[in-house]
């Protein structure tokens, strides 16, 4: 099933990193991305999935693309997706960049590699770049003549960690993009376009990379039955037309998150790290749940986690397609008992999904607008006094602890993205906690607050 969105920046110039595992592509990819999207690790094989960027140099832009390393035990069983990630890369690539340790030396794998290249690749303007030369005496310890095997021309030294011979690779690469046809862009003044954030959150294997695939239309990060295949957040920009406006959204998949106790290993740790900074970078948040499965503690955790930021949430019952009724009685009652575990939710809207077969995920887009359009609405003070005085009216303030009977002398917003408001109450008294709940509920039931949570802020004052 197609995506409704397009990608953005399919018409910029391609440049591939290709290499071996832990020449320091990841870090070369940071560097000149002037970014800490990629993992970076002491670890072979640490990244799985592709990571893409833009590279700014002298106020132009090209996309720069990672693959991961497939010549290590532990991507093993990921071989063949990290090969047919790496192949995909390298059929769209303008430039293709193999990298090498200047200190290691060329090694066999790196020879077939080149082969590879030259063979199947071999209309693509290649070069060779001798990563980890921090400085020349490191340059001469590479072999020249065993360079020459690769037939990928001179080896071009740098250092992606000092950033060493850097700027003449991008000077390089910038005289060869003036040859072809898709040229690198300038910087544009900021489009019209609202920019939206959305993450995908969840447990390991809940499926969220294949919900993100689905949303982008393309097969861009590794699905597996595996936990933690996913290792860093990735993310693609799309552009989407809402009821005659166009919004640009950036999706981004996340590493599953687990109990502390439960985590295996630094990459997992700086993987589960990377997401929860996504998720608190992010304007929407997409929960996603594996419908079937019994809600879990860990679902629950980061149901709070999400709560505790204040995050417009859209709640994915994903693997619906496997449920054996799927009446509107049993999705009712399912409703009610995701509700029942995520009270602090229970204003996010719930969509039954199948990121495997695509089920209703084309749903998700308008549900977005909604919540980002809801995450902006401000109300006019006099239109938040006329609509305090008729809930008063109707349910007089509650008092919380002490006898002095609370009075409300004002309300007003203060802030959007997310709303948050101050409600001013007289010195001297308090308002029970049930009552604020029923300024927010009324709230909800008069404006538009759809999928979006909402902040008040009590203020004594003498007046």
């Amino acid at each position: 099933m197609a995506t409704p969105a397009t990608k953005q920046n399919t018409n910029l110039p391609q440049v591939v990193l290709i290499g071996r595992a832990n020449v320091g592509k990841s870090t070369l990819f940071n560097t000149l991305t002037e970014s800490k999207k990629a993992l970076v690790s002491t670890i072979a094989g640490t990244t799985r999935t592709n990571n893409e960027a833009e590279v700014l140099w002298r106020a132009k832009r090209f996309n720069l693309i990672d693959t991961g390393g497939i010549d290590n035990y532990e991507n093993e069983k990921f071989s063949e997706e990290i090969l047919l990630q790496s192949k995909n890369a390298l059929e769209q690539a303008d430039i293709i960049l193999m990298v090498i340790d200047a200190k290691t030396g060329i090694l066999p794998q790196e020879i077939e590699l080149a082969k590879i290249l030259n063979t199947k690749y071999k209309d693509t303007k290649k070069f060779l770049i001798a990563n980890k030369a921090d400085n020349k005496k490191i340059d001469l310890i590479l072999d020249l003549r065993d360079c020459a095997k690769l037939q990928l021309g001179s080896p071009i030294f740098v250092s992606a960690a000092s950033g060493r011979g850097l700027g003449d690779v991008l000077d390089i690469l910038f005289s060869e993009f003036n040859k072809m046809k898709i040229k690198p862009k300038k910087i544009k003044k900021e489009k019209d376009e609202p920019i939206i954030k959305i993450a995908l959150i969840g447990k390991p294997n809940v499926g969220k990379s294949s919900i993100f695939n689905k949303l982008i239309g393309e097969e861009k990060v590794i699905v597996s039955a595996k936990a933690h295949t996913t290792r860093e957040p990735f993310d693609t920009e799309m552009e989407y037309e809402y009821q005659g406006k166009k919004y640009r959204l950036i999706f981004i998949d996340t590493a599953g998150i687990r109990r502390k106790n439960k985590v295996s290993g630094h990459l997992e740790r700086e993987g589960i790290a990377k997401s929860i900074q996504t998720a608190q970078n992010a304007d929407i948040i997409l929960l996603v749940l594996d419908a079937s499965e019994i809600i879990s503690s860990q679902d629950m955790q980061l149901a709070g986690l999400i709560e505790k930021r204040s995050k417009s949430v859209l709640i994915l019952l994903n693997k619906w397609d496997l449920a054996e009724d799927n009446s509107d009685r049993v999705r009712n009652e399912t409703k009610k008992l995701v509700y029942a575990h995520f009270p602090h939710l229970d204003f996010a809207p719930i969509l039954f999904i199948s990121g495997k077969t695509g089920y209703r995920t084309q749903q998700i887009f308008p549900d977005i607008i909604k919540l980002h359009d809801a995450r902006q609405t401000e109300i006019p003070r006099y239109a938040l006094e006329k609509f305090m005085k008729k809930i008063t009216t109707e349910h007089q303030p509650a008092r919380g602890k002490g006898i002095r009977h609370p009075k409300i002398v004002g309300f007003r917003q203060i802030n959007t993205e997310p709303p948050i408001f101050e409600l001013f109450i007289k010195h001297r008294t308090s308002l029970h906690r049930s009552y604020i709940n029923y300024i927010e509920n009324r709230l909800r039931e008069e404006f538009n607050f759809y999928g979006t949570p909402l902040v008040i802020k009590l203020t004594k004052t003498k007046s």
